[in-house]
């Protein structure tokens, strides 16, 4: 009886030996990396954020704030006031340009190109309107950039997150009563198919200020949901709104790049040496792969123990 179980436990333990094997290796190519999740692609982009604090009082482009915090402004040089000034008809127009990340832009890489809106009603009369252009990159082509703090909250701002990220025409002087119009945004030039029209944010606030605790891909909406415009009503304390394009880079995954990690350097300068100028051991330069070669050798070991 005893002969006949031999088979069985033989056959039974070369199972286990090889599942312990592959488990082992398993682990030991997880712990090299060779075996990892793939990146999330919204982890790569194709331009850094543009970081562009709100100014601050006593700065240039500081203008001023509301005495209860309700609302901040800031010094534009696309701000126009009409003439004849009408009324208290005051708004913006308004494009944010994010990276695949979500982050502000000003289109560095996306050069030569343009985004165009066309304007109707009383816009028409604004030096930088009928239509509204905004050229990329932003800063080879406009004073302050980026005017607008339009999204995101702060406790230590009025409105906004502390960073710039729209680039805006303001009108004032409107009549109280007076229409503006806006059209779909086109895109042209020499990397218009890397940005996408996400969509339009449209507010038309009874009272002060602009709702800036939204997301903008998020809040964006199609343009036949968005308005195309607005027209002020005096009476119901609506004589401020605002609309931002919202756009976003969508390069090639092979022309990303990892926001978080440092510049990339020559492959070169990854062989280091230590104290003694010697040059590191495989184990420094390949870190993992000494796990990956004490589990197999000790698997072989254990194989060879088995078939003695």
């Amino acid at each position: 009886m005893a002969g006949r179980n031999q088979p069985r436990a033989a056959s039974a333990g070369r199972r286990l030996l090889a599942l312990s094997v592959g488990l082992a290796v398993i682990v030991a190519l997880a712990a090299t990396g060779a075996v990892s999740a793939q990146p999330d692609g919204n982890e790569t982009v194709s331009e850094e954020a543009h970081v562009q604090p709100a100014p601050e009082p006593g700065d240039p482009h500081y203008e001023a704030a509301a005495d209860d915090g309700s609302w901040v402004s800031y010094e534009n040089p696309r701000d126009e006031y009409r003439e004849p000034y009408l009324g208290e008809g005051s708004g913006k127009m308004c494009v944010t340009l994010l990276n695949e990340n979500g982050d502000p832009v000003i289109g560095e890489s996306v050069p030569n190109t343009t985004v165009t809106i066309p304007t109707g009603g009383a816009t028409t009369w604004h030096s930088e309107a009928d239509p509204m252009t905004v050229e990329f990159p932003m800063d080879e082509h406009y004073e302050f950039p980026l005017d607008g703090d339009q999204f995101g909250t702060s406790p230590d701002v009025a409105q906004g997150d502390g960073y710039m990220d729209a680039h805006c025409l303001e009108f004032h002087g409107n009549a109280e009563d007076a229409t503006l119009t806006y059209g779909e945004a086109q895109i042209s030039g020499e990397y218009a198919d890397r940005i996408d029209v996400v969509g339009y944010i449209q507010q038309v606030p009874k009272g002060d200020g602009w709702e800036t605790d939204i997301d903008p891909i998020g809040a964006a909406e199609p343009y036949d949901e968005a308005g195309g415009g607005w027209t002020y009503n005096a009476a119901e304390n609506m004589t401020h709104a605002q609309v931002v394009v919202v756009l976003q880079l969508d390069a090639p995954a092979d022309e990303r790049f990892d926001p978080t990690e440092s510049n990339s350097t020559d492959p070169t300068d990854s062989q280091t040496t230590d104290d003694d100028g010697e040059s590191a051991s495989a184990d420094d330069m390949m870190p993992g792969f000494g796990v990956l070669t004490a589990v197999i050798a000790l698997s072989v070991a254990v194989f060879a123990r088995y078939r003695s």
